[in-house]
Parts: C-alpha cells; sequence; structure tokens
C-alpha cells in the first residue's frame, strides 16, 4: 500500500511538472537553425544567421554567446513588418530587405527584439561576459538573404516574419540554450 501511494505521488508531481512545462528555444550554431521545443519534441524551426567572428562570450568581440539564456525582453509587438529598430527604439523607418547574399554596411535590427539575458554567472552572466548587457538579441534582419550563414554581430537573426511568429509564440522567461 505505501508503494502505491509512493508510486501515485510521483505520478501527480510527473503530471504537474509536465503542465506547466513551456516551450523552449535550442539554437543549433553549426546549423544555423533554431528550433521551438515543447515536450521535447521539435514543434517549429527556423534558419538563422549568427555571427560572423564565431562563438564567444566576450564583452566587445562580436561573437555570438554559448549557454543557457532566458528571454528577459520583448520588444515591438506593435511594429509593421520590417521596421528598424535602434537602441531598441522603433524609428517608425521600414527596411529595404535585402534579399541576395549580401552583407551591407548597415547591420539593422527589424521587426521584433527578444533581449536574452545569461544564466550562467561567469559565462554568459555578470563581468565582461554578461550577454544582457552585450544587447544580444533575437531579432529579424534586413539582410535575409545571409540567413542561414554566420554573418550577424553576435545577435541571432532571423527572416522577418520568422522573427514575428517566434515572438508571438514565446513569453519574456522562456528559456534559450544556445549550442556550437
Amino acid at each position: 500500500m505505501v508503494k502505491i501511494k509512493k508510486l501515485i505521488s510521483i505520478f501527480i508531481i510527473f503530471i504537474c511538472f509536465n503542465i506547466g512545462a513551456e516551450e523552449t528555444i535550442l539554437v543549433k550554431i553549426s546549423e544555423q537553425r533554431l528550433y521551438l521545443i515543447d515536450n521535447n519534441k521539435i514543434i517549429m524551426s527556423f534558419p538563422i544567421s549568427s555571427s560572423f567572428y564565431g562563438e564567444g562570450q566576450e564583452e566587445n568581440s562580436y561573437k555570438t554567446p554559448l549557454g543557457k539564456h532566458i528571454i528577459k525582453e520583448k520588444i515591438g509587438s506593435n511594429a509593421i513588418q520590417g521596421t528598424i529598430f535602434k537602441s531598441r527604439i522603433n524609428t517608425e523607418n521600414i527596411a529595404q530587405l535585402v534579399k541576395d547574399h549580401i552583407d551591407t554596411e548597415d547591420d539593422y535590427v527589424t521587426s521584433r527584439i527578444m533581449w536574452l539575458e545569461g544564466e550562467e554567472e561567469g559565462f554568459n552572466r555578470g563581468g565582461k561576459v554578461d550577454s544582457y548587457n552585450r544587447y544580444i538579441y533575437i531579432h529579424g534582419t534586413h539582410e535575409e538573404g545571409l540567413i542561414g550563414s554566420k554573418a550577424s554581430h553576435g545577435c541571432i537573426r532571423m527572416f522577418n516574419n520568422d522573427v514575428i511568429e517566434l515572438f508571438n509564440r514565446v513569453n519574456i522567461g522562456t528559456k534559450v540554450d544556445i549550442k556550437s
């Protein structure tokens, strides 16, 4: 009887844990893909661009930071697709999308911003490795022709329609794991 009660308790805890489970994001740099995951199952997959400079945590390196993050802030919920943001402020200007594989002089942040905060003290949080203080985002880009290749200055770039879809699906606090 004690074993049955214990098994029932474990089952109830398991069910409650899974009911409260939220979708998570996995970024695989080697694949240049972002996956939205629910209950260990990929439910959406998007091509991305990570940093042209590679992966790393260092401030001013322009590298994409690895490790566990959360979405700390979401910016741009009512912006028109292609809207250009400067310092996270809507400029009311719409970017001219570049569909060719061309690296322009501009590095526009467009459509939506999901600002990441590192969760690993000393690795991607705090000091000179702080992802939030480095302004690391998941965002849209006007250089859509470069999606699928390493082209950003540290952030995770997405097609504008994809970043809007993801933005509408996830919440502040959603976990983001960036792996090489």
